[in-house]
């Protein structure tokens, strides 16, 4: 008898990088594929660029839970958050010098609970001058592709950036490129409607 057909190839999974480069692209991430956890990931370069000098960035974001509950997860007011209690977001460290090779990380452990979130960076020291800084913002999943925005806007003079936006559905989130500059914390709330009470602080 003929010999057995051979088994069809399992499909390839394409792990190409998916650059977001203009305001309001999007990606949709299938919440059932990835194990329900995301990784951000800011990196900068301290050395490049005279004006890059002396800043601090950070990462940060605004969360509001599908059961209601809202907050922020940033460095300034040791606002860390935690991996195994609600949010279930964490923010693992504070990069003053843009020295770390690893940046600054933020894990979603549950990110099917999210129903809206912003993550931005923010010079919390130096002269604001985004370019000089050589930013990037890299949202990993696994088995899918990394998700890229880059801060490369040159002309905004303001101290946050608003990066992306995270949209919660059914077994899904819509990663968008947001690119918006504001200059400061009230005035990215008050954009986004979440409602915060806020007060001074500091690291």
């Amino acid at each position: 008898p003929p010999p057995p057909a051979p088994a069809p190839p399992e499909p390839k999974v394409n792990l190409s990088k998916i650059s977001l480069k203009k305001s309001g692209e999007s990606h949709k991430i299938d919440l059932t594929k990835n194990r329900r956890r995301i990784h951000v990931n800011l990196n900068w370069d301290q050395r490049r660029g005279l004006f890059s000098r002396g800043i601090d960035l950070d990462l940060a974001c605004m969360y509001r839970l599908k059961n209601g509950k809202k907050g922020v997860i940033q460095a300034l007011g040791n606002a860390f958050g935690s991996a195994t209690s609600e949010p279930f977001i964490l923010l693992d460290q504070d990069d003053r010098s843009g020295n770390s090779v690893g940046g600054e990380n933020m894990y979603f452990k549950r990110p099917e609970q999210i129903e809206f979130a912003v993550v931005f960076a923010y010079i919390y020291d130096g002269v604001p001058n985004w370019r000089s800084t050589d930013a990037a913002v890299l949202l990993q999943q696994q088995g899918a592709p990394d998700i890229e925005i880059r801060i490369d806007n040159p002309n905004s003079q303001e101290r946050f950036c608003v990066l992306a936006s995270l949209s919660g559905s059914s077994g899904h989130l819509e990663v968008k490129r947001e690119d918006r500059f504001f200059s400061g914390h009230r005035q990215v709330d008050d954009y986004y409607h979440f409602g915060f009470r806020w007060v001074a602080g500091h690291k």
